[in-house]
């Protein structure tokens, strides 16, 4: 799943939830939820594969994606701090993955093979359609739940 719906998910717990504990709780574990859907992730070879002169457009793009998060939940939020608490709390999942990718961290091995377990459905034969009408209804029932709460 791209981080642009992470993070509006994890926005949307924010705005929704009114213990911000569980909120933080539920917006991390929301993460794992998501990657349960069949969905489209773009290509990250190069960051994996350390190349980092083939790795600019990746790096790029990942800002991109995480700047547009960002600015929609600024735009359709009521841009209390919980919510970007909670959209970033959804990312964690994936800056371990980053952080075991770029530094090979034991301790931390567990949770990315976890994570990489929980997209089971990343080599099922699912259309590209539904993979992408997963991620696109998240994003509405989010900012819907971002504009109510």
């Amino acid at each position: 799943m791209i981080l642009l719906v992470h993070l509006l998910f994890g926005a949307a717990i924010g705005s929704a939830v009114k213990n911000i504990y569980l909120a933080i709780i539920l917006a991390f574990l929301s993460h794992y939820f998501l990657d349960l859907l069949p969905h489209t992730e773009y290509p990250i070879e190069n960051i994996k594969e350390k190349q980092w002169g083939k790795a600019s457009a990746e790096i790029i793009l990942i800002a991109l994606d995480f700047f547009a998060g960002i600015l929609l939940i600024f735009l359709f939020s009521k841009n209390r701090p919980i919510i970007y608490v909670c959209a970033l709390f959804t990312l964690l999942p994936d800056g371990i993955t980053l952080l075991n990718i770029l530094f090979s961290i034991k301790v931390l091995e567990p949770i990315q093979k976890f994570h990489q377990k929980i997209h089971f459905l990343k080599d099922k034969k699912i259309s590209k359609f539904w993979r992408i009408f997963s991620q696109v209804a998240v994003i509405i029932i989010s900012l819907i739940l971002l504009i109510k709460y």
